[in-house]
Order: C-alpha cells, then structure tokens, then sequence
C-alpha cells in the first residue's frame, strides 16, 4: 500500500481523543479499542493512535518503514496519537525511542479481523469441524505482516486480552476484539514468535478480573508446574504412513487382529537420571518392543496437557495440547509416524467427561459456567471433584467433536478409546436421590451426552474412515457399539469390563474351589457377540491396591505363574480384541506407579522372560490364525466343546472363520496334570498343537502332546481326542 505523498498531515478538528477515553485505555477498560486505536478516519484525513508503554516518544510508519507521521505523547503513560499521511486506511508501524534505545511495534489496532462472516455462521450452527484451524494461536501471514492470530470463546466477558512474554503480561497492550454474534474475540499481534508463553486476562460482566486462563485450543502448553500456552507452529511433519492408513481405511476393523499394548508413557522406561523420556526416546525404544512382541496398536493414557502427575492425565486443562513432559508437539508427530511405517496404530485414551478446576482452565472461563453446567447437580462430579462439560450447549459440543478430530486430522491418531462414557450416559451416575436432574421425560439418561456421543462418532468416522473410537463403558447400557442409524452410539468397539470383572474373580480363587464358580467363565459368553468387544486388562486393574495381575493369582510362585500363563491364552482365545497394560507382559510383581519405571530387571529371571516370550507368540499365533480373530465379533466365530466340565475346570471351545483351519482352546485351571482326557472335535484327523502355556520355554513343566493329536470317529459317529492336560495349562490346537 502507497502512501499519500504531498503536503504534510494536518490534524483534523475532531482529532484528538477525549481524556476519558484514553483514560479507559491506560486502565484497560475501553470497551471497543478497535474503534480508536490504529488508524483512524476522522474527518478527511487519518490520525493514528497507538498505547505503548515506555516510549518518550513514536513515528508512525508504514510498514516498509516510511514515515507517516510524529505521534503527539498524550499521556505519560504511553499513549500517543496524531495525524499521518495516508489515503486510506492500512497496516502501519511505530518506531518508538527512549533513553534506552530504539524499538518497532507493529499496531495490531491497525488490521482488520481474521475471522470472517462465514466462520461465524458455522460456528454459530454448531457445524463448523475445523474449529482447530480458527481458534487458539495460529501463525499467519495477514495484511502484508507475520505474527500469530488469536482467538477464543469468552461471550460473557468484558474484556479479554492476550498477555504473554511478547507484551510484558500487560492486559493492556492487546485487548481483543468481540465478534457480537460468536461471542469469540480475536486479535491479529504482529511479530509474535513461537515458543512465547501466553494466556488470556478476562474480565467478567461485572467487571472482576479472573485468573489469567490457559488457551483452550491452545496447541501447546509449558510444562508443568507452570501453566501457560506456548505459541507453536503448525504441524510440518513429512507423513509417510499412506499404506498403514489405506490398510486400516479399506478393513473392517471387527475382522483385523487388534490386540493392544496400554502404555503410560511416563513411567514405561526412564532415563538413567529418572528423567521421563522425550517422544524421540520412546520412538527408538517403545516402537520396536512393540513390533518384536507382536502388539498391533500401542493405547496411551491421556497425553493431552493435565497438572497433576498422579491424575495420570485423566484430569487435562489442555485437550488439544500433546503435553509438554515429552517434549514438543512435533515429536509426537514423528512418534505417530514413526509407528505407522511399521505397522503400528496409535490409540489415545481420551476425556470428553470432565475437566479439573484448576483456575486456569475451563471451569467459569469467563466468569460464568461457560463449558459447565452451573448447576451442581450436573455439572459437578462427586467422585473426582471435577466440573462436568455442558454437552447440551452447542459450543461445547463443538470444542469436544473438534478435538477428537483434531487428533486424527492432525496428528494421524488410529483411534480414541473414549473415558469414563458411563458417567456421562447416566444424569444419576454415583448421585443419591435429590442429588441429580432428571431428563425431560423424567429418566436418568443422559440424552444431551447421548447426542454428543453420536455427533462424535459420525463425525469422525465420516472424516477418517480407518478410525477406531472405543467406548470404556460399564454399565449394560443397550448398542453402544451399534451404528447410530441403528440406535446405537456409534462406537467402533466397547471394553468388555464383565469379562475382566468375572474372569479376574475366578483366578482370584483357589483352584480346589473353583469348581463352584465355574459360570463366572461361562457366562461372559451369553453376551459376548452383543458389542464389538475389546478385553480389557488395564491400567485400573494394577493400582490402588489391586496389585499386580501376578499377584492376583493364587498359589506359590511357580503356580501363580502357570495360572497367569494359562489365563492370558484363555484370553487369547477367547473371542474379542486384546489389550493388556504395560508390564503385565513380564508379570511385574509390584503395582504399578506412575512415579518410576517397569521393573525391567525382572527378564533376567526365567518365569517373566518366559511370560513375556509367551503373550509374543500369543499375539503372533492371534495374528496368524484368522480362526482367532476373524470372527472376533460374530457368534459363528465359535463354538463350544466343553462348557460344563466344572469337576474338572476344564474349558473348551473352537474358533473359526469361513474357509480357514479350526482352533480349539482347551484350558485345564487345576494343577491336576490330566492325561488320557478326552475331549470332542469337529473333524476327524491330526490336529497341531500350536500352543501350549506349560512349555519349558515360558516357564512350564513341559508336559504336553508331542506337538499334534489324533482326532477319531467312533461306531456312533461322534469325533473325539485323546488328549494330554497340563497342569495349570492351555493349549491350542489347529486342525491340520
């Protein structure tokens, strides 16, 4: 843009800003500095006025620097304003002097917004899925200048600000513009760089200045205990992963092997000092541990930006921010990736329930219950003390389905194992009578939570077709991995937390008495093609005083052992997905910490290198035979053989999958080695023994079937084996 050439400015009549005025700009209380600051028509000519603290004295330029202007010293505060010479309303710079030196400040007052009409139409229908794009800080190139563009949602607010490094965390200096329809103010600031910590100062109705607040989208954060959001550029990773998503995109993920390995990424392993390992660190280390043990996807606890270590990311202040204990946004990036060249998907536990009320965060963001209900009753959880999201207002809708695809568009996420889905289904969830609203036909459902499950997940599956989104979900509650045409949620699968439950409680006992519990394995099976299930041994089973799984088992050590054996091949064949949390691979016999790392000295000893040797060729034999995963989700996927063999606490059954061999799980949960079993077989003919838990390699006692069996028909037609049991065991067998 040119300049005005010619005559000197002349300060028009009117030019001069009323002290009141200028007054409201030095205290921060201008309820428009839009309207007066930068540039400025004011009757034929422009004046420009400009709020910079520490100046003696200002020339305002252009932004190529040529010179427009010497700005009057209004106030000594810093205000100054005057008369410039240019044709039209543009971008313009001050070069600002004192005793000290010499600075340029580029007038953010002087560019026109960045948000346009059609951004608010979209955000205000509720429909607008790159949201991630427009809010928080972006870096952009607007109106012939770079610096960062910031934006966020404060509709009941007075006054909000950007404060950070750049400005000294002067509420003053960058006070936003209010877009009336939004509620969402913005500000172009030029010359901000990335890596500068900022917050938002707001003022709330009455004029009360809150706790300086944490970006919600912000994209990054400081690491802790610091607080803030850190400018960051965008994402620039090089994605080499177009095969792996192809892969999953095509699959129907019901019939693929899953089996999952449930990582908290802070206490995996550390460095020598304790320390917690960069993303870098853990891509060297994490990601071929993960391809040598046969694991298919890699689920994190919460990664999202939280305070509180011991929360284990399950209480984050920062959803859309990897946190920063791992090191940049970017090294996340190059972790995904990283996975995906080797096959590897990426799952994220993610927490659409609640938010903590650490004051920098969410809860009466502009001093009003904004992303919460106000009312107690729904919008506060007794059982964590956290604030419980709005899901009926239509923002906050729109901030959690923009997340969940924030993570997939920009940081190629395979899938969100969502948290805690039965404590926003049910308006009565852990609440005594008088302490909760019913809906509006007076039930307990939670119809709004129900809406913003289904939103979610259409969502994001119509966007990113090779997703997977995985509801942990307690309850009965009918179709949650049902599609939402059909009435369900919409979910791809559920945690199966009954056959956690019922099958953690018959290890629990003595072998002699588990004869009389011999349903709590049987009855899983009534409902185990009812959802698309995931068998979950996670995380909440090894803390809070659970112990161990190893330690759940009963017996001396070497029983202990052969039952956990046993155990994980019943789980391997039994039908459902697989996920098993980080150390139980090697049966760490401690619980789990979030405050050191795994007990990896224990492989040196020969019963944790045989577990850990054994869930690999679990996950091998899983993934070689479709038998066992194929049919995963669907009733023809097995057949018993034995399910009332309770004197014995024998359990049999086959696996199969259309045009494939059979495999049948056969496991014996006494320490009675039992030879000469027989047991009944769909075919006639050799039959492999693939696995078998008691092999000397994992730890057992090596008893077993010299590698095959021989099914044979007898005079009334019925097909059977004679078969060897190991004590403590499971084998499985393939038809050969």
């Amino acid at each position: 843009m040119t300049p005005s050439a010619g005559k000197d400015p002349e300060p028009p009549a009117s030019a001069l800003l009323s002290m009141p005025a200028i007054a409201a700009i030095l205290t921060g209380t201008h309820h428009d500095p839009f309207a007066i600051l930068g540039v400025q028509a004011v009757g034929k000519g422009y004046v420009a006025r400009c709020f910079i603290p520490g100046a003696d004295s200002v020339v305002a330029e252009t932004l190529s620097g040529q010179e427009l202007g010497v700005l009057e010293r209004r106030d000594d505060a810093g205000f100054f304003e005057g008369p410039v010479s240019l044709r039209k309303i543009q971008p313009v710079r001050y070069r600002a002097r004192n005793d000290g030196g010499e600075w340029i400040v580029v007038d953010p007052y002087s560019f026109g917004p960045v948000l346009g009409p059609m951004d608010d139409y979209y955000i205000r229908e509720g429909s607008h899925l790159r949201l991630f794009d427009k809010m928080g800080a972006h870096p952009i190139d607007h109106e012939g200048a770079q610096g960062y563009h910031f934006a966020v949602w404060a509709p009941n607010a007075k006054r909000v600000s950007v404060v950070g490094q750049f400005n000294d965390w002067d509420g003053r200096r960058h006070v936003m513009r209010l877009r009336t329809d939004t509620g969402i103010w913005e500000i172009f600031i030029p010359g901000v760089e990335a890596g500068l910590a900022y917050k938002y100062e707001i003022l709330d109705r009455q004029g009360t200045l809150l706790p300086l607040k944490a970006d919600p989208f912000a994209r990054r954060s400081e690491l802790r205990p610091n607080t803030a959001s850190v400018t960051t550029p965008e994402i620039a990773q090089v994605w080499e992963d177009d095969a792996h998503r192809a892969h999953w995109a095509s699959a129907d993920a019901r019939r693929q092997p899953i089996s999952i390995y449930e990582v908290h990424a802070g206490s995996w392993q550390r460095r020598d000092n304790g320390d917690m390992l960069s993303w870098d660190e853990l891509a060297d280390r994490l990601i071929p541990y993960c391809v040598d043990m046969g694991f298919t996807h890699i689920e994190f606890l919460p990664i999202s930006e939280f305070p509180y270590d011991p929360s284990w990311g399950y209480q984050t202040t920062g959803l859309y921010a990897p946190t920063a204990r791992f090191g940049e946004p970017e090294g996340f990036a190059r972790f995904v990736n990283g996975c995906h060249k080797v096959g590897l998907g990426v799952i994220l536990d993610w927490v659409p329930a609640h938010f903590p009320t650490d004051e920098h965060g969410l809860r009466w963001f502009d001093g009003t219950a904004l992303y919460e209900h106000e009312d107690p009753r729904q919008g506060f959880h007794p059982d964590w003390n956290t604030a419980i999201y709005n899901f009926g207002r239509q923002e906050v809708l729109s901030f959690l389905v923009n997340n969940a695809l924030y993570w997939a568009e920009k940081f190629h996420v395979d899938g969100l194992r969502v948290d805690a889905v039965a404590s926003m289904l049910y308006l009565d969830y852990s609440r005594k009578h008088g302490e909760w609203v019913p809906n509006e036909y007076g039930g307990n459902e939670n119809l709004e939570a129900v809406r913003f499950l289904q939103t979610m997940n259409t969502e994001i599956y119509g966007v990113h077709k090779g997703i997977l989104t995985i509801a942990e979900e307690s309850t009965s509650w009918p179709k949650v991995s049902h599609p939402v045409h059909a009435g369900g949620l919409g979910f791809g699968f559920k945690w199966n937390m009954g056959f956690m439950h019922d099958t953690l409680q018959y290890m629990s006992r003595e072998p002699i008495h588990r004869r009389f519990h011999h349903n709590d394995l049987t009855f899983g099976l009534l409902y185990a093609f009812s959802e698309n299930f995931v068998l979950p041994l996670s995380h909440d089973e090894v803390v809070h005083g659970k112990g161990s799984l190893i330690a759940k088992m009963t017996g001396d050590d070497w029983q202990k052992f052969a039952n956990l054996r046993a155990y994980y091949a019943f789980m391997w064949g039994y039908p459902g997905k697989k996920l098993l949390f980080m150390g139980q691979e090697f049966a760490q016999w401690r619980e789990w910490s979030e405050e050191r790392a795994l007990d990896w000295n224990l492989l040196e000893y020969h019963l944790h290198e045989g577990m850990r040797r054994l869930v690999r060729d679990l996950n091998g034999t899983y993934r070689s035979k479709p038998a066992l995963h194929a049919r995963d989700c669907e009733g023809d996927g097995f057949e018993w053989l034995l399910a009332d063999d309770r004197d014995n606490s024998v359990f049999a059954w086959l696996r199969k999958a259309p045009g494939e061999k059979l495999v049948a799980v056969i496991t014996n949960f006494t320490p009675v080695y039992r030879e000469n079993y027989t047991i009944p077989l769909p075919v006639a003919g050799r039959w492999k023994e693939i696995l078998n838990t008691d092999a000397e390699i994992y730890g057992g006692s090596g008893k077993g079937n010299g590698g095959a069996v021989q099914a044979q028909e007898d005079q009334t037609g019925a097909i059977t084996a004679t078969i060897t049991l190991p004590p403590l065991a499971t084998l499985m067998l393939e038809q050969d």
